[in-house]
């Protein structure tokens, strides 16, 4: 049996192992999967070297929304580490007016102590309308963002308002890349993922049909079949 591939799993904001948690399970046989810790950092510069100094001298590399952007900084700092590229439901551009406009709010509503109402009002736009039902995928979202905690949200929260555009820089990405995530993604448009599989070279995009912004969770196996493709390239 080949060895297995070191994986650097980057959870999203406010998700942790939880999310990952089908891919871990499917890949175990392909990847020795690491789950990237992003919670005590407030920039995404510091996030990424508490993230090298922890992790194997070369590693396929996997990011969700944030770890999207933690992912992207990672391919400036240290691209000779990494040997692939995954990146879920997220963007190389940095945020609208809006968006930084919604997260400053969002900011704001945890530090004067209403962090449980931050979930709530986040879920709409993590998954799918036809998933809002779901009560054990919603369940397992309240009680992963629960488990992270509002320190961690504003760390993350401030890293993400100060990243910078990430366009000009996916030219240089020369190892196989998986671009994937859902549809009907409310926070990063199919548009936004095809220019950035666009922008690099040889990136595959896979767009997920009746899918949100949690895709890993959402289409555990659809996730699973592109990532077992990718991992194999």
């Amino acid at each position: 049996m080949p060895q297995a591939v070191p994986l650097i799993l980057v959870p999203g904001l406010l998700c942790d192992a939880a999310l990952w948690q089908h891919q871990i399970k499917h890949l175990k046989n392909l990847a020795d999967c690491q789950i990237a810790d992003t919670t005590t950092h407030d920039r995404l510069d510091a996030m990424v070297r508490h993230i090298l100094t922890n992790a194997p001298s070369q590693f396929a590399l996997a990011g969700l929304s944030m770890g999207g952007y933690v992912a992207l900084e990672i391919m400036r700092q240290a691209p000779e580490r990494v040997i692939k590229l995954g990146l879920m439901d997220t963007s190389a551009r940095p945020d609208t007016p809006e968006q930084r406009e919604r997260r400053q709010l969002l900011l704001a509503m945890s530090r004067t102590g209403q962090f449980k109402g931050v979930t709530p009002r986040l879920l709409p736009l993590l998954i799918h309308p036809d998933r809002m039902a779901d009560k054990d995928l919603t369940d397992s979202i309240m009680a992963m963002t629960e488990r992270v905690g509002h320190t961690a949200f504003q760390n993350q929260q401030s890293a993400t308002l100060n990243r910078i555009d990430s366009r000009p820089f996916l030219k240089d990405i020369r190892v196989p890349t998986l671009v994937l995530g859902g549809c009907q993604d409310a926070i990063t448009p199919v548009e936004v993922m095809r220019e950035m599989a666009e922008g690099i070279p040889g990136a595959h995009l896979e767009l997920l049909d009746d899918c949100g912004h949690l895709a890993p969770m959402e289409k555990p196996e659809s996730v699973n079949r592109a990532m077992e493709t990718w991992l194999g390239l």
